[in-house]
């Protein structure tokens, strides 16, 4: 099972929100998602993003792929992504 880490919106109108969450490639990310890793809020000055990192690391090392979105902003954050993820 390809599995991506990506972003959800789920904040309102002017107002947006995310969850990070690990969602198997084929479904939209809307409602079947695998896990919820965390959230990501773009709107206060400093960067507010709360992540488990345990969970995180462990999709991965199944092989889950980050987006590109998710991959810059963990990497703003200082958050370690393995060098064998290639995108």
């Amino acid at each position: 099972m390809a599995t991506k880490i990506r972003l959800v919106r789920i904040g309102k109108r002017n107002r947006p929100f995310f969850r990070i969450v690990a969602v198997s490639k084929e479904k939209d990310g809307r409602g079947d998602v695998l896990e919820i890793l965390g959230h990501y809020d773009p709107l206060p000055k400093e960067l507010t993003l709360e992540v488990k990192e345990d969970r995180l690391q462990y999709w991965f090392g199944v092989g889950a792929k980050p987006s590109p979105t998710v991959k810059s902003i963990l990497k703003k954050k200082g958050v370690l992504i393995p060098p064998n993820v290639d995108k």
